[in-house]
């Protein structure tokens, strides 16, 4: 979307406000505290079970709510549960929910709908998948109680319970979660801080969420995703807005308050700007890109076609490329699990050296036909310009390569077919890429995941890093796992980096993360 920028702020009726007032339901004018915010992309799925696309994250972390939830420090914390216990074998948990919990419905929130929602979850997530296979039984045994009985000790059984990567373990009534895993609920119904109003949806424009009247914060103060969150204003607007000078004009205008995602190019102007504040986070809260592989058509379903890319991926020239600022980037990363965090190494990555002659031999060998290597790339996306980095190089050496531009959601849509797509380009949140575990493209080795890459080996090791009683055997196992991954080459990493996020200067207790929340949040 082009757009020709904003006029001054006048009033919450005046300028882009006429657009989202329009979405007021006529009883309530307009709230006394409305927040309209410029998320990464549209929310176009609002099934929290159905993607691992960051945007449906965002959506489900204020419309649902988890039974744990991990905290800055990378606890997990009780969220939705106010006690448990296991036996002494650690072989069977109990877990009491929190009273007072209400769907957004009316109805109250039940231990039978938890356990309905942890089976549906658990059909889709990787590490769901893996606690199910351990799984003997999980049932309701009252209102508020469930149990869980394992065949075996599951050491990370609460890690896995509070994760905080998509699919988020969220919780709906018992008659959604009944939904095939394969299907999208018909409504988004949870229980969390914010309830969607779908009488005033309009694709391609704004969403609306409302403050959830019935939801009971947690007394803990707020930590990253865990503790209290207390609600402070009535309403939330998502407007669309694709083009990201666009947005963030918008934002010095003051039409809007908050965008996630700055364009480089306008940092140093946005830094002027007194209305407006920067949150560029490091550590867990930068980003790791990507090229995810397709294993499943040619080129790439041959192991030394891919591994060719290694010598073609580089990470400092693309994150130049893109103009990421020195300050919100990382040296180049070999590591699958990011650079700076407790996992972190290099072993396995010696063939991850650019080098074109060395990579024009390796194709020469590989047996690669000329077949077309179909890149789907997000139009205007920082995504695409690493692309085209990569692509350069890959057509230095002999690769045949079709650039093929479109909107998030239709890659969506492509990437779920085996045939006609080679690679895209993503960035993930570090929080999902830090651990074997919640790494998209290892965790879901040998899953039915788009890519549809598989070493036999990955899931073994999987199993046995949850059962790891320690960091340092953790560790371990980590890096065997990417020794295979270099080897495998599920995806090649173009960088790890931060992306600022801006808002009004006037707003205040806005979490700073890189994750977009909006409890707490006041002006």
């Amino acid at each position: 979307m082009q757009g020709n920028g904003f006029g001054r702020r006048t009033t919450l009726a005046g300028g882009a406000a006429l657009a989202a007032a329009t979405l007021i339901r006529p009883r309530e004018a307009r709230a006394a505290k409305s927040l309209t915010v410029v998320l990464e992309s549209e929310v176009t799925i609002l099934d929290p079970h159905a993607t691992t696309v960051n945007i449906t994250r965002s959506f489900a972390l204020h419309v649902f709510d988890t039974l744990f939830a991990m905290n800055e420090a990378g606890e997990i914390k009780p969220q939705m549960v106010d006690s448990w216990h296991s036996t002494p074998d650690k072989l069977t948990w109990t877990f009491v929910l929190r009273g007072g919990l209400k769907w957004h419905d009316g109805t109250a929130v039940t231990a039978a709908d938890c356990v309905a929602s942890l089976k549906r979850w658990g059909a889709r997530d990787s590490l769901g998948k893996m606690l199910m296979a351990d799984t003997v039984s999980l049932e309701a045994v009252d209102a508020r109680t469930f149990r869980l009985v394992l065949k075996e000790p599951f050491p990370l059984l609460l890690d896995v319970l509070g994760k905080p990567n998509a699919p988020l373990p969220a919780m709906m009534p018992a008659r959604l979660a009944v939904t095939p895993a394969d299907q999208r609920i018909p409504e988004p119904i949870g229980s969390g801080p914010f309830r969607f109003l779908k009488d005033q949806w309009r694709p391609g424009n704004a969403m609306v969420l409302e403050r959830n009247p019935d939801y009971v914060p947690r007394k803990e103060k707020p930590d990253f995703l865990a503790g209290g969150k207390n609600v402070k204003i009535d309403q939330l607007v998502l407007r669309v807005m694709p083009d990201q000078s666009t947005g963030a004009n918008a934002l010095m205008a003051g039409e809007i308050d908050y965008m996630q995602y700055l364009p480089f190019d306008m940092l140093p102007l946005l830094e002027k700007e007194r209305a407006v504040k920067l949150m560029g986070l490091g550590g867990l809260h930068q980003f790791q890109g990507n090229f995810r592989l397709n294993h499943a058509a040619p080129p790439f379903d041959n192991p030394a076609v891919r591994r060719v890319l290694w010598k073609l991926a580089d990470q400092d020239a693309t994150l130049t490329a893109i103009g990421v600022p020195e300050r919100y980037r990382a040296k180049s990363c070999p590591s699958f699990w990011m650079c700076g965090t407790p996992l972190s190494t290099d072993v396995g990555s010696a063939a991850a050296k650019v080098d074109l002659a060395a990579a024009r031999a390796e194709l020469k060998a590989s047996g690669y036909k000329g077949e077309p290597v179909i890149v789907l790339e997000v139009a205007g996306s920082i995504s695409q310009t690493a692309s085209r980095v990569l692509v350069q190089n890959m057509r230095d050496v002999g690769f045949t390569v079709e650039q093929q531009p479109r909107d998030w959601p239709t890659i969506l849509a492509r990437r779920a077919k085996k045939e006609g797509w080679s690679m895209f380009p993503v960035y993930s949140n570090g929080t999902d890429m830090f651990s074997p575990l919640t790494h998209f493209y290892i965790a879901a080795s040998c899953n039915e995941f788009p890519g549809w890459s598989c070493d036999e080996r990955i899931p073994t090791l999987l199993k046995a890093f949850t059962r790891a009683g320690s960091l340092e055997e953790r560790k371990r196992i980590a890096a065997e796992i990417q020794v295979i991954a270099y080897e495998l080459v599920p995806s090649v990493m173009w960088g790890q980096f931060s992306i600022a996020s801006g808002y009004r200067s006037d707003l205040k207790g806005l979490i700073q993360s890189s994750y977009p929340m909006f409890w707490e949040v006041d002006r």
